[in-house]
């Protein structure tokens, strides 16, 4: 079913956003891969790379605008770019706290804000936003963090309301501590057991379950856990 169709894929360079492509384009799908590395990935033909620096929030629109002109067909967006900063709130500088709400949330609703006149002019489409178990329930030292994904699933909440009746689809994907290089500049992980964390190709069937449904069935949000939380925390270096 999703042979030909046209997505944008956010943070498609590394870990949940190339899965995700890699899903895509194993159905035959067309993606518009859109990250700050994305350049350095050939994923054949059918792949479009666009590489862009969700910090840089002065040049989004533009830089948005130009992605969407790209194609006359859009079919939908699959949103997974994203930062991790974990700290107590007051040892954010401003800056930091515009940085980690800038690229998980308002890049995010800015892309789709610029796309939903498209989908809703060919009356069916498919918004899937990767959001976070943070999104659930805030946790210590994740306030900013928290605050990010709260917002995204608020946002994808409320345009569930507003686009139903334009035949557009809202989902939002919350999955639990992936594997990832996602860990890779924190100091904790998910434990090393395989039931401690999910893999990058759980979240891309979950995404490929929301695209297959039935046009006029919409599944809200999906929450994905591992079988068992165990965290792993890395010990500081002695250097």
């Amino acid at each position: 079913m999703l042979a030909d169709k046209n997505y944008i894929v956010t943070g498609a360079s590394s870990g949940i956003g190339l899965a995700v492509t890699k899903m895509l384009l194993a159905d035959n799908a067309h993606v518009t891969g859109v990250a700050r590395n994305v350049a350095q990935i050939d994923l054949g033909e059918r792949f479009r790379a666009c590489p862009l620096d969700f910090s840089l929030q002065g040049e989004l629109e533009d830089k948005f605008k130009s992605i969407l002109r790209l194609s006359p067909h859009w079919d939908g967006v699959i949103c997974s770019a994203g930062i991790g900063q974990f700290a107590a709130v007051e040892q954010f500088s401003f800056q930091q706290m515009q940085a980690i709400m800038n690229i998980n949330f308002m890049a995010h609703a800015l892309l789709i804000k610029l796309m939903l006149p498209v989908l809703k002019k060919n009356k069916q489409g498919h918004v899937v936003i990767i959001g976070s178990e943070a999104a659930l329930e805030g946790g210590k030292n994740g306030a900013m963090y928290c605050a990010s994904k709260f917002a995204l699933r608020g946002f994808a909440q409320a345009l569930r309301q507003e686009c139903a009746k334009s035949g557009i689809n809202i989902c939002l994907i919350n999955p639990g501590m992936v594997k990832t290089p996602f860990f890779d500049g924190l100091d904790f992980k998910p434990g090393a057991a395989a039931e401690n964390y999910i893999e990058v190709k759980d979240i891309a069937q979950a995404v490929k379950l929301v695209l297959n449904l039935r046009h006029g069935t919409n599944m809200d949000e999906i929450n994905l856990s591992p079988l068992k939380h165990v965290i792993d925390f890395k010990q500081p270096s002695n250097k």
